[in-house]
């Protein structure tokens, strides 16, 4: 997906995007920005971390509130991830495991951005769909796959039984 952006309100009328990476932020500043499609400002805080690995990373704050300074802002966000990792430890890498792993995410056989967004949504629902059946059924997604698949062979080899027995010319001896 691309996305324009504006430095400033004539520039939006005036049509000219700008690449946001080049953008010169200074030190512990803020940027008021406008991005096409949005009818209000953003207010944009780079901030520039250091990895595990020695890598640089970037990362840009972003909010509505055009009243928040650097501080602020970098204060808010703090408080925002801090509570979520508590309430949510480990559910991002759950969620991400059982996407691919039990709604067929990584088997994706599409090579368009139509059909790999439609499979993309397909496999939310699926996941969606396991949530709703662990709450009703106390199970894992993992052993909710399992018990499925455990009912679709024990339903093929019923209807195969089925058939031999109205097929008996059919059957293959030894």
């Amino acid at each position: 997906m691309c996305l324009t952006l504006f430095v400033s309100d004539p520039c939006a009328k005036a049509g000219r995007p700008t690449k946001l990476s080049s953008l010169d932020f200074g030190t512990d500043a803020v940027l008021t920005l406008y991005l096409e499609g949005v009818p209000f400002a953003l207010l944009v805080y780079r901030q520039v971390f250091t990895n595990e690995d020695g890598s640089k990373g970037v990362l840009y704050l972003c909010t509505s509130d055009l009243s928040l300074t650097a501080s602020s802002l970098r204060t808010l966000y703090q408080k925002r991830w801090s509570a979520t990792c508590r309430k949510w430890a480990g559910k991002v890498e759950e969620y991400h495991k059982s996407l691919k792993s039990n709604a067929a995410f990584a088997k994706s056989p599409t090579k368009r951005v139509r059909t790999q967004s439609n499979h993309f949504f397909a496999s939310v629902v699926a996941f969606v769909k396991l949530e709703v059946c662990r709450g009703a059924t106390r199970l894992n997604h993992f052993a909710l796959k399992a018990k499925l698949y455990q009912a679709a062979l024990a339903n093929a080899f019923a209807q195969l039984q089925d058939l031999k027995a109205a097929c008996p010319a059919a059957t293959i001896t030894a």
